[in-house]
């Protein structure tokens, strides 16, 4: 559904996109993870018409975003960083306008926006609060509402959960699922690989403008060592003993005071605990803490690209702020 091929863009002497290639199936979820700067929001830009490609292509739909760069409007929905709303209208009426622009009667919009507010739980406010009164992650429920009203197959997510607080970002997460479920197709940018992982089909790390690695997000989490196994001991005397029962189930495992790290292979890390903890627990060691910890983003993208998220955005600007001086 959407296929991009050797793309680059450059603004002045700074190369924001070189060479990405990325192939999207129909009805998939496909999450573009990486720190600000890596070239997220230029591929958003270039995928939706906003910016002209120095070279490559971009396919949507069976459209060229070069040559029918109408055609691949009229099949995408788009939500961007901070929700598109008016806030000075309802909820029916926000959805409503926007069908009117997308060229529906008006009771055919509005039809339409009903139908949405209850898909989206925004039916059962007040029908005059103004949009200006909903909460962060209502306003973003609404704006990814106003995406798909003309029905598009393609929808295109922008950091949709960007400033949200947790229940805000739980929402706008099943807001997402709600789409992935009824077909549609979402490439959805994130700086956080636990949205990747709880949304995505597949996930390409992008740094520097390039695709650096692409999979699953157990593969990718696999890439930087798996799951980890946190224990802290009763007794700091165990440790060592702790350490050689550990060893004798073929784990990896490090001490520090009462505090043991210990290397999953198993599935998950699941079966390693369990067999972990009955080693212990057999071998009178006693345990305070234990805990079944995944790699965290700066981890993955640590092992993939040698260099931390938050090293990465402090050398480079947001492609807003990269735009902005080239402008």
């Amino acid at each position: 559904m959407i296929s991009i091929r050797g793309l680059r863009k450059r603004f002045g002497d700074f190369t924001a996109l070189d060479g990405v290639d990325l192939e999207i199936p129909a009805g998939s979820v496909h999450a573009l993870l990486g720190p600000n700067g890596a070239g997220k929001t230029t591929t958003v830009r270039v995928v939706t018409t906003l910016l002209d490609p120095d070279a490559g292509d971009v396919q949507v739909a069976g459209h060229s975003v070069r040559r029918e760069a109408q055609d691949v409007r009229r099949s995408i929905g788009v939500s961007g960083q901070y929700a598109a709303v008016d806030e000075k209208l309802t909820g029916v009426e926000n959805l409503t306008m926007v069908g009117q622009l997308y060229g529906m009667r008006r009771r055919d919009a509005k039809a339409r926006a009903n139908e949405l507010l209850r898909d989206f739980r925004l039916d059962d406010l007040h029908p005059k609060k103004r949009a200006g009164d909903y909460s962060g992650g209502m306003r973003r429920r609404l704006d990814l509402a106003g995406a798909i009203v003309a029905r598009p197959p393609v929808v295109i997510l922008d950091e949709p959960t960007t400033g949200l607080d947790p229940r805000g970002r739980r929402d706008t997460w099943d807001a997402i699922q709600t789409l992935a479920t009824a077909g549609t197709t979402v490439l959805l940018t994130t700086q956080y690989l636990e949205e990747a992982d709880q949304l995505a089909d597949a996930i390409s790390v992008i740094d520097s403008g390039r695709i650096v690695a692409e999979g699953t997000a157990s593969a990718l989490k696999a890439r930087a060592g798996g799951a980890a196994i946190d224990l802290v001991l009763e007794r700091a005397e165990d440790g060592h003993r702790a350490l050689q029962i550990v060893a004798a189930i073929g784990r990896e495992a490090s001490l520090d005071d009462r505090a043991v790290r210990i290397t999953a292979k198993a599935p998950n890390g699941s079966r390693d605990l369990a067999a972990v903890l009955a080693g212990l627990s057999e071998a009178g060691i006693g345990t305070i803490e234990a805990a079944l910890r995944q790699p965290t983003l700066d981890e993955v993208f640590l092992q993939i690209t040698g260099q931390r998220p938050d090293d990465a955005s402090a050398e480079l600007h947001t492609d807003d702020e990269r735009e902005a001086v080239t402008a």
